[in-house]
């Protein structure tokens, strides 16, 4: 995950409306000191598992399709994860890949239960349809076979996911420079990690390597605590509610300032607390803070990637 952070970090130092803030971020770390969260992922509930590859499909489709609930005030990834859990609980062959390959928007909506066209639509069908005759073409159509093949690492795991499918190739360019960001790949990996608790087919040697996935809450976070500010044009767009298009240079900021935020996050409260935390459990409760503030203000973009 270096080209990761490298890139926010490259990022981050060349920003011109989003700003890291060194004194908001000590003031986390003395916050956090003698409580630095330990979270882990709980699948009960919305989540489907069962402790083998058929698990393993059931997240490679759920983080597929991961990404832009805001438009639609009432969808959340809470539907999602149920209604995907529903489906393949219903029929265990729901995610076959020969079926990933064929599904319909409104055939989509069935399997989710849900009413309405949801936001992208057709670029979910689209992603189904790629992560479907992908899987069949290289890993004999089983999630699962994607994941033994990256023998147990994160950071190959992601290779494998970006190079194989184009869906999930999270990068923008900023200033002239490649910046890689990677959410829905790197999620994949945090999910197969927290599900099989670190085990199996959650088992990788280099989570640490893992970083944070920049998406619209945890940005959000990070501003309420006064670790990112922003330009007083891009406080306008964000506050008021209005979209901002993807790839932008401000869009491009938030997502990367955010990941090199919480990277030095986790550099301070290994040298202050002397305590090592991944970066994956502070995503996780920095997205849990967000989403227990529902006044919270987060930047709107349409966007697959998140």
């Amino acid at each position: 995950m270096e080209k990761v952070k490298a890139s926010s970090a490259w990022v981050a130092s060349n920003s011109s409306h989003v700003f890291v803030d060194a004194s908001g971020l000590e003031k986390v770390v003395e916050e956090l000191h003698d409580n630095v969260p330990s979270i882990t992922w709980d699948f009960e509930g919305i989540h489907y598992f069962d402790n083998g590859p058929l698990t393993v499909q059931y997240l490679f489709v759920l983080d597929s399709l991961n990404f832009c609930f805001w438009p639609d005030e009432e969808l959340h990834y809470d539907h999602l994860a149920a209604g995907l859990k529903a489906a393949l609980e219903n029929d265990s062959s729901v995610f076959d890949a020969d079926r990933l390959k064929s599904y319909t928007g409104s055939q989509l909506r069935k399997l989710l239960n849900w009413s309405r066209p949801l936001p992208l639509e057709d670029e979910r069908v689209r992603l189904l349809h790629e992560v479907g005759t992908e899987l069949e073409k290289s890993f004999g159509g089983k999630a699962a076979n994607l994941v033994t093949a990256a023998g147990h690492s994160a950071v190959c795991l992601v290779e494998l996911v970006t190079r194989h499918f184009p869906g999930f190739r999270d990068h923008s360019l900023y200033k002239g420079h490649q910046v890689f960001l990677y959410k829905r790949a790197q999620i994949f990996v945090a999910d197969l990690w927290g599900a099989f608790k670190g085990l199996g087919y959650g088992a990788f040697h280099d989570i640490g390597s893992i970083t944070i996935f920049a998406d619209y809450i945890v940005p959000a976070v990070l501003r309420q605590l006064g670790v990112l500010t922003y330009s007083p044009s891009l406080a306008t767009i964000v506050d008021g509610k209005k979209e901002l298009p993807s790839g932008t240079e401000e869009e491009v900021e938030i997502r990367a300032c955010t990941i090199y935020a919480v990277e030095k996050l986790r550099e301070l409260i290994g040298t202050k607390a002397g305590k090592e935390v991944l970066s994956i459990q502070l995503d996780l409760w920095l997205w849990s803070c967000g989403v227990k503030c529902p006044s919270l203000q987060h930047h709107r973009t349409l966007s697959i990637y998140y």
